[in-house]
């Protein structure tokens, strides 16, 4: 049984049930139920022919089921159920994207949004969110019970202005998680960063014109196109400064430098396009030592008044550093590193060990990698930063 197959597919089905039925909260519930179901009869039965119908139909009758309970008018709306199968319903835009719409509804709160499409759309587990957003795992549990009691009765609506932001940044996060997973014994969780950019790609083709959509999926496609390089043979990870960049994918950097170039020139430019123009510098280097930094602190900086952040923040340091040397570096981290997002955060820990080892300190570098490699919970990232401590062990 193959558990990231049930994770594709859970939301399309939560989608086709809550486009004909209704009530997120009820139709999660039948979903979880079909989910269960599966994983418990697919290992002995075998897998169907068609899983995605197979756990619609069983969701469809525990949602029937529910509506069975219910009150007339609620049995009434079971009738119509029954007489047409959610899979029957014209489509206009794919289900899942729409779901990515409704779960950002302009009645819930923007972090309220994000929590639950990570969830629903995603397929990100409430501690992986946490960790996305940087807060207490509590916290995030509470915004999502919260925003799913809230769309009760709510149906669908095609994606418009008033939830693109929310939309883009759910897509972003679920990207994020994918090309980094934040535990876990993989660097990369490729059916995540493919989905987000295949829905990316939808609500491209949906709004061609907007800048930031634009700018979202060249971030995209010029960040995943450094994927195939970023682990050796033997699965460890490999940094951006030491990775074969014969093996980026380069009909994705093509595509990701036209699609942000023609953005920055016809468009107000905000912080998708800025980072999609930063990773096209790093995109387009020949070479490490050829990578023009000082126009990426320049970029970080517009980024950092346009869409402050602890993330760019630190990324600034790194640019900062490379520009006007380690010991410059490490004091400007030194004054960022108090910020409570970052406080504890195993980023700052790696940045600072990678500083102290370039301004020479070999004893202090190797007590911040083994301090990042205590902090992070990927696997991989664990394992070179240890590997890194051995390196400078005396």
């Amino acid at each position: 049984m193959n558990p990231e197959l049930l994770r594709s597919l859970a939301p399309q089905v939560l989608a086709a049930l809550v486009r004909r039925y209704g009530d997120f909260e009820a139709c999660e519930d039948a979903v979880q139920e079909a989910l269960l179901a599966a994983s418990q009869q697919w290992p002995s039965s075998g897998l169907p022919d068609h899983p995605k119908g197979w756990l619609i139909t069983t969701a469809s009758r525990r949602r029937i089921e529910q509506l069975r309970s219910e009150t007339a008018r609620q049995r009434r709306e079971e009738a119509v159920a029954l007489a047409e199968p959610p899979e029957a319903a014209p489509v206009a835009v794919d289900d899942t994207l729409t779901l990515l719409a409704l779960c950002c509804h302009p009645s819930l709160t923007r972090p309220s949004q994000v929590a639950l499409t990570l969830r629903a759309v995603g397929g990100l587990t409430t501690a992986e969110i946490a960790r996305a957003f940087l807060v207490p795992e509590a916290t995030i549990g509470q915004r999502i019970s919260r925003a799913k009691r809230a769309l009760r009765g709510e149906r669908f609506v095609p994606p418009d202005s008033s939830r693109l932001s929310a939309v883009l940044q759910v897509l972003y996060l679920i990207f994020t998680e994918g090309h980094t997973a934040s535990s876990g014994d993989a660097l990369n969780r490729v059916e995540l960063t493919t989905e987000a950019i295949r829905l990316t790609r939808q609500l491209h083709a949906s709004l061609p014109a907007d800048g930031e959509v634009t700018g979202l999926l060249a971030l995209m496609l010029l960040t995943e196109a450094r994927r195939p390089a970023r682990v050796d043979s033997t699965g460890a990870l490999v940094p951006l400064a030491a990775q074969d960049r014969s093996r980026w994918n380069a009909s994705f950097i093509a595509e990701g430098i036209s699609l942000i170039t023609a953005a920055l020139s016809s468009a107000p430019v905000g912080p998708y396009q800025l980072q999609a123009a930063i990773a096209a510098v790093h995109d387009e280097a020949a070479s490490s030592e050829e990578t023009d930094w000082a126009e990426i602190l320049t970029l970080y900086d517009l980024l950092r008044v346009v869409a402050p952040g602890p993330m760019v923040t630190l990324n600034r340091v790194v640019a900062f550093a490379q520009v006007n040397g380690a010991s410059a570096g490490l004091a400007e981290l030194a004054a960022v590193a108090v910020e409570p997002a970052l406080k504890a955060h195993h980023r700052v820990d790696a940045v600072r060990a990678h500083l102290l080892e370039l301004s020479g300190d070999a004893a202090g570098a190797r007590e911040a990698y083994l301090a990042a490699a205590r902090r992070t919970l990927s696997l991989p990232e664990q394992a070179y930063l240890q590997s890194r401590a051995a390196a400078l062990q005396p």
